[in-house]
């Protein structure tokens, strides 16, 4: 995703934590709920992305946020709904992000991640409900996530790669959807992924490294 940075300089969790401490389990639960409710009795379209639901399919890991993915024109109205019930608001970034906080848990209203990936029509299509920490709610299907996680991985966020693999390890994937939504954010990121999974014997099908390199090298060659 695009760096956390907000108008008055590098935004980070711990900025918001009272003394520094990062929330405990019980309050990221109890904030996700409420910030459901809140999105929910708006009628805000949204999946829930990020590590709550990374864990559900990859890997058990900590998180100490609530990320919410939204189209950009509800980014405004996700904000409001938030603030109306009683979670402090900020319009952090114009570009992608806008965040909220009660107690001491941040939630992260993300209307852009990296590759310019959009919440469409199609993704809130493939979502399904599940639980998350006791919430039943709208999660972001495996396939969009591997994808956003993949295109999103950096030095700094080396956590978002490794939560793709992880996906690719647990959970059962259309891999025609992958290529697809590759195709439009980061085929060579994808691929990548794809050939480090590989290379540490993890099963993936050959028809989908054989697809993103021909979207990579149509000619067969480089591009």
């Amino acid at each position: 995703m695009p760096t956390k940075q907000g108008v008055a300089g590098p935004v980070t969790p711990n900025d918001h934590y009272a003394d520094g401490l990062a929330p405990g389990r019980s309050a990221v639960s109890s904030v996700l709920r409420a910030a459901v409710e809140a999105l929910e009795g708006a009628g805000i379209p949204f999946v829930v992305m990020g590590g709550l639901v990374a864990a559900a399919f990859a890997r058990p890991r900590t998180t100490d946020d609530v990320d919410f993915f939204v189209q950009p024109e509800h980014a405004g109205d996700a904000l409001d709904a938030l603030g109306d019930a009683g979670f402090e608001t900020e319009q952090t970034d114009p570009m992608w992000l806008y965040k909220a906080w009660r107690d001491g848990v941040v939630v992260d209203v993300i209307f852009r991640s990296s590759g310019d990936v959009y919440l469409d029509e199609e993704m809130l299509a493939r979502a399904r409900i599940g639980d998350i920490r006791g919430t039943r709610t709208k999660r972001i299907s495996a396939e969009d996530l591997l994808v956003i996680k993949a295109v999103a991985a950096t030095e700094r966020g080396s956590h978002h790669w490794y939560d793709a693999l992880g996906i690719i390890a647990r959970t059962p994937l259309d891999w025609n959807y992958v290529v697809e939504r590759a195709r439009q954010a980061g085929p060579r990121r994808v691929l990548s992924l794809l050939l480090y999974a590989e290379s540490n014997d993890m099963a993936v099908p050959a028809d989908a490294v054989e697809d993103l390199f021909a979207i990579v090298h149509p000619s067969g060659g480089s591009s």
